[in-house]
């Protein structure tokens, strides 16, 4: 038997998700699909980025040997896009691997993320 499913949102967990969605807003430029006081989706397209609060969330560490889940995202200026994004709340965790191939960044609540140039 085949299945075929689409995917249509990646939820993350986290404590607030407003101020998450409104960090990744500007990661991303999409704007707020819906919103209540535990839930917020942001994008219009096929694929939404979604946030749900989890009580007692505790962001992963880094580097953790644990499994997680990360985004990647590509820019045409990584140096710009780091340094915006680090204004606008993300850390630069001290371990980088890759060689500078990307750089991983942390958003507020500690959920790692990559930035690749295109």
């Amino acid at each position: 038997m085949a299945v075929h499913a689409e995917l249509a949102a990646i939820t993350v967990d986290c404590a607030d998700p407003r101020a998450l969605a409104d960090f990744y807003r500007k990661v991303t430029g999409w704007e707020i699909a819906q919103a209540d006081d535990d839930f917020v989706q942001l994008g219009q397209g096929p694929i939404q980025l979604a946030f749900q609060r989890v009580a007692g969330y505790r962001g992963p560490g880094w580097p953790d040997t644990a499994k997680h889940a990360h985004l990647d995202f590509t820019t045409a200026d990584l140096e710009v896009t780091v340094k915006e994004l680090l204004s606008a709340g993300a850390t630069l965790p001290e371990f980088q691997p890759g060689e500078g191939q990307w750089t991983v960044l942390a958003d507020p609540e500690g959920h790692l993320f990559c930035l690749a140039s295109v």
